[in-house]
């Protein structure tokens, strides 16, 4: 069975409980596997610090991505975009204030997991990979795929030039967040949707 029937088969409420589940048990995993591979259960954890410069750098660096798709969906066809449905039905029915929760949960989580953990411990070609992997729902779209390798990497690369989880914490959140927005507010126009309005 196919992701998007399976999508289509959970209300509202189980999706979203999965998708909370399913950070949860990425973050729990991130600090059991920090014990086993650096002897500290919160060793990703040391790695956020507050620093001006480095929140500012995840700011622009999410603006810039945000920016990217947003002229992407604008030339593209709509199907190069399909996720099986996921986005949408997370975030078209939530409160701003809600998808800016479910943006931090993703983020934090995430890059505790594959940056925090996995780029510290094995560099940031694997984790990288493994990051665009449990993307599972874009493996059948090889340009969603193939985006999320190029955000995962250009993440990495943040993480590499400050060495603080923040700015990647705060870039991942931004991105999830704004366009999220875009969805729920209807400003994500594809190319191929424009002459049917």
């Amino acid at each position: 069975m196919k992701q998007a029937e399976l999508i289509k088969k959970l209300s509202d409420k189980e999706l979203l409980l999965n998708l909370y589940f399913t950070q949860l048990l990425m973050l729990l995993l991130a600090i059991i596997g920090s014990r086993v591979i650096t002897g500290s259960w919160f060793f990703p954890f040391t790695l956020i610090s507050w620093n001006w410069n480095h929140l500012f750098i995840g700011i622009g660096a999410a603006l810039l991505v945000v920016a990217i798709e947003v002229v992407l969906v604008k030339v593209l066809p709509s199907r190069w975009f399909d996720d099986g449905g996921i986005n949408e039905r997370i975030f078209r029915k939530r409160s701003p204030l809600h998808i800016g929760f479910i943006s931090l949960v993703v983020g934090f989580s995430e890059e505790i997991m594959f940056r925090g953990l996995l780029q510290s411990s094995f560099g940031i070609i694997p984790a990288s990979i493994v990051f665009a992997l449990i993307h599972f729902r874009y493996l059948s779209n090889i340009f969603l795929f193939t985006f999320t390798v190029i955000l995962s990497f250009y993440l990495g690369f943040l993480f590499y030039l400050t060495g603080n989880l923040l700015t990647v914490i705060v870039c991942h959140m931004l991105i999830d967040m704004l366009l999220g927005l875009g969805i729920r507010f209807k400003l994500l126009t594809y190319k191929d949707e424009e002459s049917t309005l």
